[in-house]
């Protein structure tokens, strides 16, 4: 994306992985939830875990946003990146053996931006065209050639093939698998219950310096499951031997288990450096009740975190104060010179404490009394026109009492909610919590019909076109964008604009801080909490590369091991016989107990009988 990729021309593989890593044993994941579709590229029903689909390019995880040839042998750009030549490689080909080809490529863009999830057309809205110019070319042509991310973002486009879906209804969700190209393909499945994914022997990419070392077990077996509760368990029965935990309370109190205890059952912290994004008690400002920022920022002060961390969380996380935070990107101190050159040209539509504080949410002695904040929050719903009557807020003109709906789909969410919720009651408002099941949670917020929801964006080193999906004005009324709060603002407009066009890293820097700040200033949203680790769960069969990239561990780069799964097989094993011995003490004692008391009350019967 700026300056100069970390790996050079003829490279071999990644640093990050295991060049001489071993093939074959199976990997057994879990999916809570269900699928009903293997097409993941409409915005209908739920896609399961699908067989891999490549792309002309590949990013490294070692970087902040560099890509290597995949399906493309070669890419040509000119100096203002108006438009990109890729090469098509050609030993690459669909698993029925066709080599995928240019209409292919050309067939893939048009058919996502006119029938695809509306995020593609948000996504390469602005490549203009797609030409075949030779054999095994195609050109890319580019209808903004400030946005040097363009190249970078058409070879992340998923290449479907043409001559399978010409006879099919793309519109439609299947419950065949498709044809793909990447190294896995769906072997079995039974819909909403399990996926089994098998890797492909004559993958042709295999070789490439891209996927050395990578994609290494025989079989991925992907079970589904209603909740997170029995996904715990299955990993501690060794149902399934990998796990990524996100909830604090369990990982504090769920695995306490012998096998953990042991080693058997891998439990561990690993240190990642991802910006982790925003999740947030989010507004739909869409909703007149949420259209004042006084109002936003007022009911900030009711969400007491330091209490929620102490006592539900375990002290694990930490206050999100930035949209990109655990990164450069973040707006942690005073805006620079550059921050206020770029924002001078709205100074006037912007609150002045944006230049003259930094930006913290609120905080508290985390003893579950926040009288301090709640007498703030007070103080800007009065200014705001909110008034107490009979105990319940009420707005000064229209006479309507403040409620709102918070709405869930997670249970564990719920305990979170609660303690914000009765807060808010204090202050005489009315927060209904309402929980759905997944299916009307989407369509909810695809039609716009919610108050508040628990939801969050994700970032990356190099954030671009995906911020216009997210906060631009145009995304706003898109049901199918990431929008959720609805926000129409002309400076985030241009913020994003100049992020896009930034032809340094240290102008894209700024132009993020910059955007950062509008947003946090703008109150659309109530920040929650990050973690700036991955806690894993895995059985001891498994062995992985000694360098963790930036972005943190990933089963992409692991591999069986025998040896290990040996020894793991013999400790279980072992540990089993001494089960059963103490089984069977225990139950031998329980008879002679029955025997006793039985014979015991036989006794007394036969006392009260004389």
């Amino acid at each position: 994306m700026h300056g100069v990729p970390k790996y050079p021309p003829g490279f071999n593989h990644f640093d990050y992985v295991n060049p001489h890593a071993p093939k074959g044993g199976t990997l057994k994941l879990a999916s809570v939830g269900t699928f009903d579709s293997f097409n993941p590229y409409i915005p209908k029903g739920n896609s399961g875990v699908g067989a891999s689909v490549e792309t002309l390019l590949k990013t490294s995880a070692d970087e902040p946003f560099s890509a290597y040839g995949l399906i493309a042998e070669s890419v040509e750009v000119p100096p203002d990146r108006s438009w990109a030549k890729f090469k098509i490689r050609a030993s690459a080909h669909w698993h029925d053996g066709v080599p995928i080809s240019v209409e292919d490529v050309i067939w893939s863009l048009n058919t996502l931006k006119e029938k695809g999830h509306p995020f593609y057309r948000f996504y390469y809205g602005g490549v203009s065209s797609a030409k075949k110019v030779g054999k095994d070319v195609v050109l890319f042509e580019f209808s903004d050639n400030s946005n040097r991310e363009l190249p970078l973002i058409v070879g992340q486009m998923p290449i479907l093939p043409k001559h399978y879906w010409e006879n099919r209804d793309f519109t439609k969700t299947t419950l065949e698998p498709p044809l793909n190209s990447g190294p896995y393909k769906i072997k079995t499945f039974e819909p909403g219950r399990f996926i089994i994914l098998e890797r492909v022997d004559n993958y042709w990419g295999d070789s490439l310096p891209v996927n050395v070392g990578q994609n290494n077990f025989d079989k991925i077996r992907v079970d589904y499951y209603r909740d997170e509760t029995v996904v715990r368990e299955a990993i501690k029965s060794g149902d399934i031997d990998y796990r990524e935990e996100n909830q604090a309370k369990a990982w504090a109190l769920d695995y306490d288990t012998p096998a953990v205890s042991s080693g058997l059952l891998k439990k561990v912290n690993i240190r990642h450096h991802n910006p982790t994004g925003m999740q947030a008690f989010v507004y739909n400002t869409r909703r007149p009740v949420f259209e004042d920022v006084l109002v936003r920022e007022a009911l900030s002060y009711a969400f007491d975190f330091e209490w929620t961390n102490k006592n539900l969380f375990f002290g694990q996380y930490t206050r999100t104060n930035s949209f990109f935070s655990n990164s450069d990107l973040a707006s942690e101190n005073l805006p620079s010179e550059r921050e206020i050159a770029i924002l001078a040209p709205f100074r006037d539509q912007l609150p002045p404490k944006l230049f003259q504080t930094i930006f913290k949410s609120p905080a508290t002695d985390g003893e579950g009394w926040p009288r301090p904040n709640l007498e703030k929050a007070r103080t800007l719903l009065q200014q705001a026109g909110w008034a107490v009557r009979d105990m319940r807020l009420t707005n000064s003109i229209t006479g309507e009492p403040f409620i709102f709906e918070i709405l869930l789909y997670s249970e564990g969410f719920e305990r979170i909610v609660l303690p914000f919720v009765r807060n808010l009651a204090k202050l005489g408002i009315q927060a209904n919590v309402r929980r759905v099941d997944q299916s009307q949670y989407v369509n909810r917020i695809r039609s716009f019909d919610f108050d508040m929801i628990v939801s969050g964006w994700g970032s990356s080193e190099s954030p671009g076109n995906e911020q216009l999906g997210q906060w631009s004005s145009s995304a706003a009324d898109s049901p199918a964008a990431s929008n959720y709060a609805g926000v129409k603002n002309t400076v985030i407009d241009a913020l994003i604009e100049g992020l896009i066009r930034a032809k340094t890293r240290e102008d894209l820097v700024a132009h993020t801080r910059a955007l950062d700040r509008v947003l946090l200033h703008g109150h659309y949203v109530i920040p929650q909490w990050h973690l700036r680790s991955q806690r894993i769960l895995y059985w001891d069969k498994f062995s992985m590369p000694e360098i963790t990239p930036k972005s943190g561990t990933s089963t992409t780069y692991w591999w069986f091991d025998d040896e290990k799964s040996r020894a793991l097989e013999n400790k279980r094993i072992s540990s089993a016989s001494k089960d059963d011995g103490s089984d069977s003490f225990n139950s031998t004692t329980l008879l002679i107990g029955l025997a006793l008391l039985l014979a015991l009350i036989g006794i007394r019967r036969l006392r009260r009988q004389v």
